[in-house]
């Protein structure tokens, strides 16, 4: 099939990339005129282990290409996707539409022949509807029917998720809709993928119900270790205990300093508000929302706390920077506010991170950023893991020693276990475990 997909952000260059690696010939479009010279010189915009190489290769196949115009990709396209970007609106929390709609109205300019539209993008329950409806208003001539196909790709691991997804989710109750969207994911078949075939707003309801929850398992376990905390319990054991209940299972039970990232946030947000526009409010995702942010920037209490209660004219050094590992993401990542509260209280502060530094620098202009975790750690009067990445597991804990001014470690992804760091002399601090120190 021939797709063209509008939009190469995160969604939709791993989608496009993805689609014509199952053999069909995908146009990826963008406004970005930038963004385009540099994907066709074969440099992607975003971190996400293992696309330079699939790009590369189907570039090279001519099964993916890239545009600024979609009038001629959307004019030859068998589906068309809609990638854009859906933030959140300043000032009252909605997803910001506009770009979608704008992505119809050219779309619908565009058209030639029966065209699948797909929203790729997350958006709120009747937002298929206005798409149509501004399709249909622009070219009552045109034959077209819009379906919702929402993504749920994990930033670092979305090449494996679309190719081995848990399952596919299409929203329309058009039969020749339905047959063209399972011959566009007929390539999954022997991956055993299941399709979900909903109404339409169902569709749109289900990704952002889906990361209400997951959002609210994260901050479940985050006050559950708050309360591990005050009583001298183990949230990771407390984890693995729930967790190996089947109801419940072991997935995002892992208690951290608040989740982040370019989906919960916003996507929670977007969620309350449509309950409160539809009078059903969501109490549950209000409280989640509001206990995440208030997580966040209570982070550099713990370490004021490892530092005994004072943070004026030391230095903190700080691991992992993006919202988590195998990106290069910053958006709403837990980092932000803790930084921000380390230097409102009097700290310099040093960070390391190994691919988002760059993307860092805009948000972080006070952070004195280094090459590698030994040289951000040296000579500092603590040391704080925000973000798990892998080189972070395995550091070499005498040499840390020797390099700071004091053995003062925040852990605030449980990476290390606190006998041993007791052990070996630090001041250590973790999320929902005892308190150790020498």
């Amino acid at each position: 099939m021939r797709v063209a997909m509008i939009g190469t952000g995160y969604v939709g260059l791993v989608s496009g990339a993805c689609f014509a690696d199952f053999g069909h010939h995908v146009v990826c479009v963008d406004k970005d005129a930038g963004k385009i010279a540099a994907l066709k010189r074969g440099e992607m915009p975003i971190y996400e282990p293992g696309l330079d190489d699939l790009v590369a290769v189907n570039v090279q196949a001519e099964r993916l290409s890239f545009a600024t115009d979609l009038k001629a990709p959307v004019a030859e396209a068998d589906a068309v996707f809609i990638a854009v970007g859906t933030p959140s609106r300043r000032g009252d929390g909605h997803a910001d539409l506009s770009y979608v709609h704008a992505a119809a109205r050219e779309i619908a300019a565009a058209l030639d022949g029966y065209t699948l539209v797909i929203t790729k993008s997350t958006v709120p329950v009747g937002t298929g509807d206005e798409v149509e409806r501004i399709i249909r208003e622009a070219r009552p001539d045109a034959e077209f029917a819009v379906v919702s196909n929402p993504e749920f790709l994990r930033e670092g691991a979305a090449i494996r998720d679309f190719k081995h997804p848990d399952r596919i989710v299409v929203g329309t109750d058009d039969p020749r809709a339905r047959q063209q969207m399972a011959e566009l994911y007929r390539p999954l078949y022997l991956n055993q993928a299941p399709i979900l075939n909903t109404g339409r707003r169902t569709a749109e309801l289900i990704k952002y119900a889906a990361n209400a929850f997951l959002a609210t398992k994260i901050t479940f376990i985050n006050e559950i270790a708050d309360l591990c905390e005050r009583v001298g319990a183990d949230v990771q054991e407390v984890a693995r205990g729930i967790g190996l209940d089947n109801r419940i299972g072991g997935k995002f039970l892992h208690a951290g300093p608040g989740y982040g990232g370019s989906c919960f946030p916003k996507d929670t947000l977007a969620l309350i508000k449509t309950g409160q526009d539809h009078e059903a409010p969501l109490r549950i995702v209000e409280t989640v929302a509001a206990v995440n942010e208030t997580r966040k920037r209570a982070m550099a209490r713990k370490v004021l706390a490892a530092l005994g209660g004072n943070l004026r004219g030391k230095t903190v050094a700080v691991l992992g920077l993006t919202f988590k590992p195998n990106t290069d993401d910053m958006r709403d990542a837990p980092s932000i506010p803790l930084i921000t509260a380390l230097h409102d209280q009097g700290a310099t502060v040093r960070a390391y991170d190994p691919v988002g530094v760059e993307q860092a620098k805009a948000v972080l202009p006070d952070v004195t950023f280094c090459a590698g975790p030994y040289e951000c750690a040296d000579g500092a009067d603590a040391l704080v893991i925000v973000t798990e990445w892998e080189q972070f597991r395995a550091l070499d804990l005498e040499r840390l020693k020797r390099s700071m001014r004091a053995p003062v470690v925040v852990d605030l992804r449980n990476i290390y276990r606190p006998d041993e760091m007791e052990r070996l002399g630090f001041v250590y601090e973790s999320v929902g475990r005892p308190r150790s120190g020498p």
